[in-house]
Formats: structure tokens, C-alpha cells, sequence
């Protein structure tokens, strides 16, 4: 069993940043990825960065590729989202997850594991 709890949202304006955090516990940290997903309001949940246990991979979706990085440190076993450049299309619940095994993919179906969320809101 993994437990997952995302920190770090907030209220910020367009071209702002945050960092979001994603502390996990219950299983051995470094043996699975973790990936970050948004839901902005009426819309379905989407993929947005994902990276491996190691840290040594990492992968963005296109529209927040350039703004947004994805990191973790072990030694804390929290995963961060720096994102930066923020703008109001940005505004979402901002979920983490963690797969039941050692791939990562970009589905919802891919993750077993979710926290319970963090509100970021970008205003114009």
C-alpha cells in the first residue's frame, strides 16, 4: 500500500510559479515512478509529467513542456512540480499518483495510488 499526500498549491497570478510537493509513504521509495496529473474544473483528469524511480527519467506532456519540471529526492521521498510561467489554463486540482509496478504511463488507468489533491488557481 502506498499513501501519497500532495502540498503546495495555492493562488498565484498569470506568470507566476509554485512547487508542488508529493510526499509518499508505505512501500520502498525508490522502486516505483510517480506521476502528476491535473483536473481543472469540468474537464476529465489529464496526464501532465511523470518520472522513474531512480529520478533519471522524466517525462512532460507538450503544453506544460518548457514550463513545468519534474524532480524528486529520494532521501525525502517527496516528488516536486516546479512550474513556473503559470497562466490561468493552468488553474486545476493538481493529483499525484504511483503505478502498481516499475512503468510509467500517461493513462489514469496506469496508476493505482492517488493523493487527495492540491487546488492551484492562476489569475489574469
Amino acid at each position: 500500500q502506498v499513501q501519497l499526500v500532495e502540498s503546495g498549491g495555492g493562488s498565484v497570478q498569470a506568470g507566476g510559479s509554485l512547487r508542488l510537493s508529493c510526499a509518499a509513504s508505505g512501500r520502498t521509495f525508490t522502486s516505483y515512478p510517480i506521476g502528476w496529473f491535473r483536473q481543472a474544473p469540468g474537464k476529465e483528469r489529464k496526464f501532465v509529467a511523470a518520472i522513474s524511480g531512480s529520478g533519471g527519467t522524466t517525462y512532460d506532456s507538450d503544453y506544460v513542456k518548457g514550463r513545468f519540471t519534474i524532480s524528486r529526492d529520494n532521501a525525502k521521498n517527496t516528488v516536486y512540480l516546479q512550474m513556473n510561467t503559470l497562466n490561468p489554463e493552468d488553474t486545476a486540482i493538481y493529483y499525484c499518483a504511483a503505478p502498481n509496478s516499475r512503468y510509467y504511463g500517461i493513462r489514469e488507468s496506469d496508476y493505482t495510488y492517488w493523493g487527495q489533491g492540491t487546488q492551484v488557481t492562476v489569475s489574469s
